[in-house]
């Protein structure tokens, strides 16, 4: 399939590993320009050398940057001032019972998962624009309109995601700019990895006896019954 993506600017934040680093390979192999990001220097290496060990001929840079807050994202847009197609990936999760999340918590979860996204699509949307084609993706999740009572805070900054992307969507009417938020399953990511793994320790399972309780419990809507991968 030919997405015509041939010499376009791509940033995929938090792309080291999982979902964020398939996107950039993907586009990598449509012939996109593609900036790998993640917070350090190293991930980012790991991850650019597994661009280009799947993707002949890659066209693949990198920035680390923490994106979780307002200065290492100033830190990106001054490395990267430019681009088409912005996919906001980058984001954390944390399970935790809702009586024990603390204002702390929520506001690192919301500085993180969406402020990360607002503040690069306000600095990329009007050069997009002004060219009129380009891309806006949120990664958002299922959790945004399935609140997972498990991580209630995660939740509700995937239905900000949502949120915004519409929002960021209504003002591009009429031009080649689109805004749009992708609702992902449970993904087995190196995060969820690690927290399958933590848990069957903690629980005496092995990790698989942990998946199977989680979508039997936790995700008993899920029609696939295991983590997309």
């Amino acid at each position: 399939m030919d997405l015509q993506l041939q010499g376009k600017r791509a940033l995929v934040t938090g792309s080291t590993a999982g979902i964020g680093l398939a996107i950039a390979i993907h586009l990598a192999a449509e012939g996109a320009a593609v900036v790998v990001n993640g917070r350090t220097q190293q991930r980012v290496d790991a991850a650019l050398a597994a661009v280009k060990r799947d993707t002949k001929n890659a066209n693949v840079t990198g920035v680390a940057a923490d994106l979780s807050s307002a200065a290492g994202t100033r830190e990106l847009l001054r490395q990267l001032p430019d681009i088409d197609i912005l996919v906001n990936n980058m984001g954390v999760f944390e399970p935790k019972a809702f009586v024990d999340i603390t204002d702390e918590d929520w506001l690192r979860m919301f500085e993180t998962n969406v402020m990360s996204g607002v503040r690069l699509s306000r600095h990329y949307l009007p050069k997009i624009l002004a060219r009129d084609w380009g891309r806006i993706i949120f990664i958002s999740s299922e959790s945004a309109v399935q609140i997972p009572a498990e991580m209630i805070h995660y939740g509700m900054t995937k239905t900000a995601q949502v949120a915004v992307a519409r929002g960021i969507a209504e003002t591009t009417a009429g031009t080649g700019v689109t805004v749009n938020s992708v609702l992902v399953g449970p993904t087995r990511s190196e995060g969820v990895e690690q927290f399958l793994a933590a848990l069957a320790v903690e629980e005496e399972m092995t990790p698989a006896e942990v998946e199977k309780r989680f979508f039997g419990t936790m995700r008993p809507s899920s029609l696939l019954k295991r983590f997309i991968r």
